[in-house]
């Protein structure tokens, strides 16, 4: 369905809550039905989604499965597999003041859940917080990027054939349609995007006192020690820079790599690049609108780094072709706003603890790369870097993790998801407290005797 006004975003939400307000969300066998309807939405329509992602975003269909089904898939089948038993009260040993009682904590729903998801994969980043939100008994809007209108079109279209439609719906529209779901005072809502419209959604929740989980962004730093694999290290970087143009939050956006290996750090990277091109019908790589295309180009022309590769783009076809840039300056605009984009820059250091400093002066990032072989340098970086996680010899894998919680920190975002974690951040954990009636010791009441109090003291 398409909502397009506060009264329609009103009585949405409303026939949300009577659809929550009937119980059947908090039955498992209700959320395993929409979890395996996820996983059969991403197997049975994966040409379809693969042609709007052509469509919106230039993708081809290798990275389409890889980039957004492959994913959504492993996620929901994993939390299928076990939201049964993360359903299950969990006891709690209680103190001996609280003699005799049991102690629990009991998962419930949030209730009515709104998910706000990006352009950039449109599809894993849609679904994805939508199985945390179905695992954890939830009702949900979702709704779509306007900049991604073909995947958005088809999951308004495919999501009621394998998702209870009462219950889970789609809501199309621009950023005034936001604004209007967020004042209607969800339950919880789930942001997934950049910094500064991540600072608007937060603004617009905080009238209803509305939670959010925001997944943001930032510059992800690579540090390259001089002991690393350089060859591997090439190769994972340049994979990974370059999947969906270098448009996900988890690109690795800048390099740090000490001076002593710097110059064949960066052949390896150009010539994989190469490697990985090479049989590409075109140089540039697509990029989303007219507007990321040119705030792309204005980096390369206001840069006053090296391009040792790539640094041409065609604004007819919106593509840029992937760019290494070796030492620009810190205060260049390519290393002070998020790339989000095929351009990677390389910066030189002295050592590993030049790049901490480098790092450590800047907002958290949602990612930081480590590539050592060293031990102690890895566990150096992992306990000096803050940042929503740290890879080691690879990059951006965490995501594909369910055990593992995917959130930022500080600028990067707040609250995290997947797996048991998203199923405990979409759910409230309610405490519970059993007594019994006897015993019930008169020394507990008032007029507290001197005797009364001195053994409460003690138990206190």
């Amino acid at each position: 369905m398409t909502v397009t006004d506060t009264d329609t975003s009103a009585e949405l939400l409303a026939r949300l809550r009577k659809a929550y307000a009937t119980g059947r969300t908090r039955d498992a066998e209700w959320r395993i039905r929409q979890l395996r309807g996820i996983e059969k939405l991403a197997d049975e329509r994966e040409a379809e989604i693969a042609a709007a992602l052509q469509e919106d975003l230039g993708r081809n269909a290798v990275e389409a499965w890889l980039g957004d089904l492959a994913s959504t898939r492993a996620e929901a089948a994993y939390a299928r597999k076990r939201v049964r038993r993360w359903m299950l009260p969990r006891p709690k040993p209680l103190s001996l003041n609280q003699f005799p009682a049991l102690g629990w904590v009991q998962y419930e729903p949030m209730g009515v859940v709104l998910i706000i998801a990006p352009w950039n994969y449109p599809v894993y980043l849609t679904l994805g917080p939508l199985v945390a939100a179905v695992a954890a008994g939830n009702c949900a809007v979702i709704k779509p990027s306007e900049l991604a209108p073909a995947t958005s079109a088809l999951l308004a279209r495919l999501i009621p054939h394998y998702l209870d439609p009462e219950a889970v719906v789609v809501a199309e529209g621009d950023a005034e349609l936001t604004q209007s779901l967020l004042a209607q005072g969800f339950d919880l809502a789930l942001y997934t995007g950049g910094t500064e419209v991540g600072r608007k959604i937060m603004a617009a929740a905080a009238p209803q006192l509305t939670p959010v989980i925001l997944e943001l962004g930032g510059k992800s730093p690579v540090v390259v020690a001089e002991d690393a694999d350089l060859e591997v290290t090439a190769r994972r970087i340049a994979w990974v820079k370059l999947l969906n143009s270098g448009q996900s939050c988890i690109a690795p956006d800048y390099v740090l790599v000490e001076r002593s290996v710097r110059d064949a750090l960066v052949d390896k990277i150009v010539d994989t690049i190469a490697l990985f091109r090479s049989e590409e019908p075109q140089p540039g790589m697509r990029v989303v609108n007219q507007r990321h295309f040119d705030r792309l180009e204005a980096y390369l022309e206001s840069t006053t780094g090296r391009i040792v590769t790539g640094g041409r783009c065609d604004r007819d076809s919106l593509t840029v072709e992937p760019t290494v840039i070796v030492d620009p300056a810190p205060d260049d605009a390519v290393m002070t706003d998020e790339v989000f984009g095929p351009i990677l820059p390389i910066l030189t250091v002295d050592s590993v603890d030049a790049a901490l400093d480098f790092v450590g002066a800047r907002p958290k990032p949602l990612a930081a790369y480590v590539f050592s072989k060293s031990l102690s340098t890895q566990r150096k970086i992992t306990q000096q870097i803050s940042a929503g996680a740290v890879v080691i010899n690879h990059v951006g894998m965490h995501v594909l993790a369910p055990q593992l919680p995917f959130g930022g920190v500080g600028a990067s975002g707040m609250g995290a998801y997947h797996g048991r974690y998203g199923f405990e951040a979409l759910s409230h954990r309610k405490a519970v407290l059993a007594k019994p009636f006897r015993p019930d010791p008169a020394m507990n009441y008032p007029p507290y005797t001197q005797a009364a109090l001195k053994i409460m003291r003690r138990l206190f």
